[in-house]
C-alpha cells in the first residue's frame, strides 16, 4: 500500500474515532505511519485529505445503508415491510454509531462549501431515487417526480430518525412508531378512505 492510500485509511480512522473538527494532520500521519510531509505531497492540504476521506466514509455509509435496507427477509405486507426496514436501519445506527455520526459531519462540511452544481447534489438525487426504489419499488425512469418526492421524504425521515437515535435513543422513533405516525397523518390530512388506499 502506498503512502496516499495509507493517508486515506489513517484519515478515515481518525474521522470515525475523533471526528472531523478534532482531527489534526499529526493524528492522520500517526495513524497512517507516514511523515507529515506526505500529506502535503499527496493532498496539498489536510482539509483536502479529510474531504477525500469523507467521500470514502460516505461510500462505506452507503454500503451499510443498503445492507440495512435490503438485508432482511422479503415481507409481503407493505406496512410490515416498512417497519422491518426501519428497524434494520435503527439497528445499524446502534451498531455503527461512528459511521453514522460522520455523515452529519459531512453535511456540515458541505453546507459551508457546496454549491448547487456540486457533485454532491447529484449524489443526493441518486440517493432519493435509490430510497424510493428500495422502499416501494418505484422506477425513477418511469416516474421521476414520484421517485424524487418519495425518495426525498425518506431522506428527510432518515436524517431525523438517525439524529434521534444518536442523541436520545430512549425517546427515538421505532419502525412501528413511524408507520403509526404516517398512517395518522394521512388519515388526518386526507380522510379515512384515502388513508386506507395509501
Amino acid at each position: 500500500m502506498g503512502n496516499r492510500e495509507k493517508l486515506l485509511d489513517g484519515a478515515l480512522q481518525c474521522l470515525l474515532e475523533k471526528g472531523y473538527a478534532a482531527t489534526t494532520a499529526r493524528d492522520i500521519a500517526a495513524a497512517a505511519g507516514v511523515s507529515l510531509a506526505a500529506i502535503n505531497y499527496h493532498f496539498r492540504t489536510t482539509d483536502a485529505l479529510l474531504d477525500e476521506a469523507l467521500r470514502r466514509a460516505l461510500d462505506e455509509w452507503g454500503a451499510e445503508l443498503e445492507r440495512a435496507l435490503t438485508g432482511g427477509p422479503d415481507v409481503a405486507d407493505p406496512q410490515e415491510r416498512f417497519v422491518a426496514i426501519w428497524d434494520r436501519v435503527i439497528a445499524s445506527v446502534a451498531a455503527n454509531r461512528s459511521l453514522w455520526t460522520t455523515q452529519f459531519e459531512l453535511v456540515t462540511v458541505l453546507g459551508r462549501q457546496a454549491s448547487p452544481q456540486s457533485p454532491w447534489a447529484a449524489a443526493q438525487g441518486e440517493a432519493e431515487a435509490a430510497l424510493a426504489t428500495l422502499f416501494h419499488g418505484i422506477d425513477p425512469a418511469a416516474e421521476p417526480k414520484v421517485a424524487r418526492t418519495v425518495g426525498g421524504l425518506y431522506q428527510a425521515l432518515l436524517a431525523g430518525v438517525v439524529v434521534q437515535h444518536l442523541v436520545a435513543p430512549e425517546r427515538a422513533m421505532s419502525g412501528r412508531d413511524l408507520a403509526f405516525a404516517l398512517h395518522t397523518l394521512s388519515r388526518r390530512m386526507w380522510g379515512e378512505q384515502v388513508a386506507r388506499q395509501v
